[in-house]
């Protein structure tokens, strides 16, 4: 590597902590100043709402909502305490420091994603089944896994996340989006593991950079994508099918216009991943519920939740995932079928049907 090479690398390491403690600065700012903020707005949801809701034994939903709210920035902030805590009490020790590091990181994600879901149960009725049930904790034992899981719904790769920690005994490694370290807790902890934060334009970058996380998935690991790519919308269905005409891609797009629940899966991702780790076994996520939370005015109208989320998995063994790009790609679209009819048998009246 040229001297020129070495310092352009260096001069561009330096420019990403720069930015970095900026963007967590800001973010650790409005978080502490969002706290009283919310706190205020909930002790003035609960007094213009009492009398209205106790007279007619209305759903409280401006309390839930800034409850919650307030929750969530409290969770926030007590992560990047104990994030700060760890960091200083690893400091002496220079052995295994990364593994430790990434094994606590891991720790306080569960508990933080376990407190949220606790108050998602209390404040919003939420209930999860999942069928069949969890391997609990074996899956530390197991060998590889992708996960490859529908994504519609609010919170719903958060709820994901916790299950794979808390219930499956997994380690996520994740493939984000990088509006999340707008989260400053989120920004710190998936930092410390491994993760992949997608560009604002998503190509060969992208592709390279799963594919690099799935190539170092171990004993215990699982990456968690979502192929499609984005939150199911009816509106965001009919774009994506829209788009696969105008790319001559018609008989793809007419597949997907017979899947009702979900968008069509995006191969760029996925073929990577697959490729990366050949010897991981495969598991499917779909899951229905949180489907009906798909705007602001959906979100409003159906909190507390008034059914369960519901959950279905189904794990494909590694040497039943066919070797080539081509038959991958028809595999897929073949199991995300599977998904869009799970989905279709189980979804509440009220989800985002097209």
């Amino acid at each position: 590597m040229s001297v020129t090479a070495v310092h352009r690398r260096r001069a561009t390491r330096l420019t990403g902590v720069v930015v970095t403690v900026l963007r967590r600065t800001t973010t650790t700012a409005l978080l502490l100043a969002l706290v009283p903020t919310v706190a205020a707005l909930l002790v003035a949801a609960g007094v213009l709402c009492a009398p209205v809701s106790l007279a007619t034994r209305g759903p409280w939903r401006p309390v839930r909502i800034a409850a919650f709210a307030l929750v969530y920035l409290l969770v926030d902030l007590s992560g990047l305490v104990a994030a700060a805590g760890l960091w200083v009490r690893r400091l002496p020790d220079r052995r295994n420091r990364r593994e430790r590091r990434t094994a606590d990181a891991f720790a306080l994600l569960e508990r933080l994603l376990r407190l949220l879901r606790r108050a998602g149960e209390r404040v919003f009725g939420l209930r999860v089944e999942v069928t069949p049930p969890l391997p609990g904790e074996k899956g530390h034992t197991a060998g590889p896994v992708l996960i490859l899981a529908r994504h519609a719904g609010v919170g719903d790769s958060f709820l994901l996340l916790q299950t794979l920690l808390s219930q499956a005994g997994l380690r996520p490694h994740t493939v984000l989006k990088r509006t999340l370290r707008a989260d400053p807790a989120l920004d710190v902890l998936i930092g410390r593991v491994p993760h992949c934060f997608l560009p604002p334009r998503r190509g060969q970058a992208a592709q390279e950079a799963i594919a690099e996380l799935a190539a170092g998935l171990g004993p215990g690991d699982a990456l968690v994508i979502f192929p499609e790519g984005g939150n199911f919308t009816p509106r965001r269905r009919r774009r994506v099918i829209a788009s696969l005409r105008r790319r001559g891609l018609p008989r793809r797009a007419s597949r997907a216009e017979r899947m009702h629940h979900v968008l069509p899966p995006q191969d760029t991702g996925a073929l990577a991943t697959l490729a990366a780790a050949p010897t991981a076994d495969v598991v499917f996520v779909a899951h229905t519920g949180l489907d009906v939370l798909h705007s602001t005015r959906t979100v409003w109208s159906r909190l507390p939740l008034r059914e369960s989320v519901r959950a279905r998995w189904w794990c494909i063994p590694a040497h039943r995932v066919p070797s080539d790009d081509a038959a991958r790609s028809e595999w897929l679209l073949a199991q995300w079928t599977s998904v869009d009819h799970w989905i279709a048998t189980h979804a509440n009246p009220g989800a985002t049907h097209a």
